[in-house]
């Protein structure tokens, strides 16, 4: 390998954000759109080349950029450490972010900061790639905050809107608790290791596996805790139950935005996470129980939720969160390879799927609300097919042994290590799965459905208006598609067949009893077909409801009453955290401002010394009232306080 394939794989995102982002309006639209997106091209160019080198080569690629920190026994480095799992995710960064930069050509060809949309898209691609070829945790957290402010940045892209600025500032702060979290696991590494490298942690991990600390005078499994701790950083970054709030709201950005955070990016951060400290994770198998049944939450409430939306882009958005579930329980049940499999094909489908969303918004002149479309298949047939493509690789479709969409062979393959696991996490985990199936496949056709069929319900002038988007919005999707098509049946060998150990050497760890993933090929074969089953199932009633007998979806809304309406409004996370977070603060900020600042610091500080001198001015000046008698008396009184005083002291 003679070209540094990994540092134009990394950097040149980094030079296209700082080249256009202090050019600006100096370079012009047209000049940052090609600069920005002929790196991001380079970079993903040279992350094909670095797979093959890496993934099907079987080389791990280190590189020491520079020293960072030396501080006692702490040693860190800026390096790239580039296995099997980095390259995976380098070619799904830079593939997806590739195109999302075409994409944006188009798609903000309108706006009046082109060229800060798209030093904002490259500095987040940058900082993502910075994550994954991370050597040590310090590092990772380096790229982990870095693709938070990103994201912040992104979402509040359009910051004349307040929905945008209150949505960046709630995406910012739920991540700061994870990141809390993650902080602290960092700490417990470096406590518990003392170091903060991977290859130092990996090596001492199984030494380590029983050791106790004391918390608060409580005795504690060390790596259990750390893990747990770990993951709470994975929660937050990847928006699973309890710190997911932030995700449908950061729908406010831009749609490019929407593809590139919520689709391969940055929500998947924390499943990286935990597939790179699977060495970790194996030895503290209370942590993974606590991962799988976190994951089968979230799948299976994200996608109850997702039947009930009405935006096209936050159905899609719940279907992220959801989708993330899997990944998760996958790697709870130790099927590591299974949840990265998974993590690319949807990488794949769902940018298509976000992107497709943005094209339906863009013909439909910005309308979002899928009650106001309906009929505009035949206006828009390329949006139409392309997101029919990501609808049923998103749904899992495929024939065990023939073929099948992306998101047949990822999902397929976690519900069978899921169930192959025997745990009783495993089980739960499997039979939620399989229910998150059928809500995926309902409202995946409830959204083609209310979106391209039936009499349209747009006004007048949208549909006059309604046109197929241009060919710079819809090239991008076609590779997207192929993905979707094709990188499950294609790549299935390397994540689940016989050539899964070759291809990731030592990239992901599992202790030889828990393989889940070599177990799920001895699964009944009821439990291969069920998925399918639930799919279809999901698409078969979408039809009957939205279809044929299209009253019935708001006769069962009414007839659900109650809990219609806590699926609806989100399970009331919202307010809750609303009652228990935002409200307490706010009241203990009044009474910090007002009882604290203003009735006791300034009454008695500032403002009271001023007060006092004040007083003090106006008495001083009111013996200034310009009679002479009134001066010749004070001066008498004067003297015989002078001469008193010399008289006492003798």
């Amino acid at each position: 390998m003679t070209l540094p394939l990994d540092l134009i794989a990394v950097f040149a995102p980094l030079l296209g954000a700082i080249i256009v982002g202090l050019g600006n309006r100096a370079l012009g639209d047209r000049a940052a759109q090609i600069i920005t997106c002929a790196l991001m091209l380079c970079a993903a160019t040279a992350s094909v080349m670095l797979f093959n080198y890496v993934a099907l080569e079987h080389h791990v690629l280190d590189r020491m950029l520079l020293p960072w920190i030396q501080s006692g026994t702490l040693n860190v480095s800026w390096a790239l450490h580039i296995d099997t799992l980095t390259a995976v995710m380098l070619v799904v960064v830079n593939g997806v972010s590739s195109m999302v930069h075409i994409y944006s050509v188009g798609y903000m060809s309108h706006d009046k900061s082109i060229p800060r949309f798209m030093a904002y898209l490259s500095l987040f691609s940058f900082f993502m790639l910075m994550l994954v070829t991370s050597s040590n945790l310090l590092q990772m957290f380096f790229g982990w905050e870095g693709v938070g402010v990103a994201s912040y940045l992104l979402i509040n892209f359009w910051f004349h809107k307040t929905s945008a600025n209150n949505a960046s500032i709630k995406a910012f702060l739920v991540n700061r608790v994870g990141d809390f979290g993650f902080m602290l696991g960092i700490f417990g590494c470096y406590l518990l290791f003392d170091s903060i490298q991977f290859t130092d942690i990996f090596a001492r991990a199984p030494q380590l596996a029983d050791t106790q600390i004391i918390f608060l005078g409580h005795n504690l499994p060390a790596l259990t805790t750390v893990c747990l701790l770990l993951f709470v950083g994975a929660m937050g970054k990847s928006a699973q139950l309890g710190l997911h709030t932030w995700l449908p709201d950061a729908m406010e950005g831009p749609t490019p935005v929407s593809a590139l955070i919520h689709a391969a990016t940055m929500v998947t951060a924390g499943v990286f996470m935990v597939s790179r400290l699977s060495p970790l994770f194996e030895y503290a198998p209370s942590a993974l129980a606590v991962v799988a049944v976190v994951g089968a939450l979230t799948c299976i409430v994200a996608a109850s939720i997702g039947l009930t939306q009405f935006d096209i882009k936050r159905v899609i958005a719940y279907s992220t969160m959801s989708q993330l579930g899997y990944m998760f329980f996958a790697a709870g049940v130790s099927a590591y390879s299974a949840a990265v499999f998974h993590l690319m094909t949807h990488a794949f489908f769902k940018a298509l799927l976000f992107l497709g969303a943005g094209s339906v918004i863009h013909a439909m002149s910005g309308e979002q609300d899928m009650r106001k479309m309906g009929g505009i298949w035949k206006i828009i047939p390329k949006t139409y097919t392309l997101m029919w493509i990501g609808s049923l690789a998103l749904a899992g479709i495929g024939i065990d042994g023939v073929f099948g969409f992306a998101g047949f062979y990822s999902k397929d393959l976690i519900l069978e290590s899921a169930i192959a696991s025997g745990t009783w996490y495993g089980q739960l985990a499997y039979v939620l799965g399989l229910a998150a199936a059928f809500m995926t496949a309902f409202y995946s056709w409830r959204l083609i459905i209310m979106t391209f069929h039936g009499k349209s319900r747009a006004d007048h002038h949208t549909l006059d208006h309604a046109h197929e988007s241009p060919l710079v919005i819809l090239l991008p999707l076609v590779p997207l598609a192929l993905g979707a098509v094709f990188a499950g049946y294609c790549a299935w060998n390397w994540f689940g067949g016989e050539g899964r150990a070759v291809f990731w050497g030592h990239a992901l760890f599992v202790v030889p009893e828990r393989d889940t993933v070599a177990a799920a090929e001895h699964v009944d074969e009821i439990y291969k077909w069920l998925p399918l089953l639930m799919g279809v199932s999901g698409i078969t009633l979408a039809y009957v409801f939205y279809a044929v007998k299209t009253d019935w979806p708001a006769k069962c809304a009414s007839s659900l009453g109650a809990a219609y309406r806590a699926v609806y409004n989100k399970y009331y996370f919202d307010e809750a955290y609303d009652y228990l977070f935002v409200r307490t603060a706010r009241k203990l900020g009044d009474f910090l401002w007002k009882r604290g600042d203003d009735g006791f610091i300034d009454r008695f500080g500032p403002d009271g010394v001023a007060g006092a001198v004040v007083r003090l001015a106006q008495r001083a000046s009111a013996i200034e009232t310009g009679y002479v008698y009134h001066y010749a008396f004070a001066m008498v009184i004067g003297v015989a306080v002078f001469i008193s005083w010399f008289w006492l002291k003798g």
